[in-house]
């Protein structure tokens, strides 16, 4: 029996979003075709089928910049899709946009990242590429579409058109013809945001820069005047804890009073103004050069680090054996990556298997196959 006094999402849509936000009615549906939940959006439910799928789980043993030979304080893959997703739902609600949809995007964005973060899609992309090559981006959507398993009845999560659509925006962001809907541009914006903020963090508490080297930036000046007069009275662990909050504030609060006017302006009442339009949210102005480099620094300084190349170049030459070993052994592969050498080639079901590894199953592969 029927439960009158539930709202339904259109009701709480209606009240809710924007014009220009992406409504659950207008979404273009699922490949296989589902009933409709009584009291769950779709973007709701696909949310729920990424936090469920063992993909999502495995995030929390791939690195997100630092391994884990480097301490536990760090950031995992998964805690940075967290923050992304705190981050984005922030701005979407502020944006009167679809805060459901934004979660679904923001936990998902990451889902295809193979072991050692880009060091290790870097070395895949290299095994794969004269078969295509590898992008974290992709294989995100290969795990939805064919990896992850759901229900019998058919392949992989059966996500909405627009969680798949938002997604396959990420793999070539230069393409002329990309015009993603406001709730991607919101997680992309965020995810930019994130990184700049925990990687500070991040190498700051394992010491590969100093706080002396961090406030020649323009991006941390123009924090530390926004946080004035209290800087004295903070110690030395409150004034970091703080300044990275005003980083991400600061850069939360210069979008939104951007973003807000320019989207009123436009006058835009529905998503077709959205997918012609060349806008994109982001920072803009002072902040934005900041920014960038601020961007530019982390490259040299903290990316490009002596240690983390040492852990880096190790990762690949683990990667380029570890693939090779099993290119040469297909039948040690896992029952369903043998099946799945039919459908789409031995290199690319190998590179699909190990990048859905975590960093210590990688290692522990690695050890116990070639080591």
């Amino acid at each position: 029996m029927a439960n009158h006094a539930l709202q339904t999402t259109a009701e709480r849509e209606t009240a809710l979003l924007a014009p220009y936000a992406m409504f659950s009615s207008q979404s273009a549906g699922r490949r296989y075709h589902e009933s409709e939940h009584p009291y769950r959006s779709p973007f709701q439910r696909d949310r729920d089928r990424i936090v469920h799928s063992a993909a999502y789980r495995r995030l929390s043993g791939k690195m997100q910049v630092f391994t884990g030979d480097m301490g536990d304080y760090h950031r995992t893959r998964l805690t940075h899709t967290q923050e992304v997703a705190s981050i984005a739902r922030t701005m979407g609600r502020a944006l009167r946009l679809n805060e459901d949809l934004i979660e679904a995007l923001a936990l998902f964005h990451d889902i295809g990242h193979p072991p050692f973060g880009h060091a290790g899609e870097d070395a895949l992309n290299e095994c794969l590429q004269d078969d295509g090559g590898f992008s974290h981006n992709q294989y995100a959507l290969t795990i939805a579409e064919e990896l992850e398993t759901r229900h019998q009845s058919f392949p992989g999560l059966n996500l909405t058109r627009e969680v798949l659509e938002g997604q396959a925006t990420r793999v070539d962001k230069q393409a002329e013809d990309i015009h993603p809907l406001l709730e991607a541009q919101v997680v992309e914006a965020a995810d930019s945001m994130t990184y700049d903020a925990h990687d500070v963090d991040d190498a700051l508490k394992l010491g590969l820069v100093t706080l002396e080297e961090v406030h020649q930036q323009a991006m941390i000046r123009i924090c530390v005047e926004l946080m004035g007069p209290r800087v004295s009275d903070l110690g030395p662990a409150e004034y970091k804890r703080a300044l990275i909050h005003t980083m991400i504030d600061c850069q939360v609060t210069n979008v939104l009073e951007n973003a807000g006017p320019a989207l009123a302006g436009f006058g835009w009442t529905s998503i077709c103004e959205i997918r012609q339009s060349d806008y994109r949210i982001g920072p803009v102005g002072e902040l934005a050069e900041a920014k960038s480099a601020m961007e530019a620094f982390l490259y040299e300084r903290v990316y490009r680090h002596p240690e983390l190349v040492k852990t880096r170049e190790r990762a690949q030459s683990q990667i380029y054996q570890l693939f090779e070993r099993y290119v040469a052994n297909p039948d040690v592969l896992p029952d369903r990556f043998r099946k799945r050498i039919e459908l789409v080639g031995l290199r690319r079901s190998v590179g699909d298997y190990v990048a859905g590894m975590t960093d210590r199953f990688f290692e522990q592969q690695y050890l116990g196959f070639v080591g």
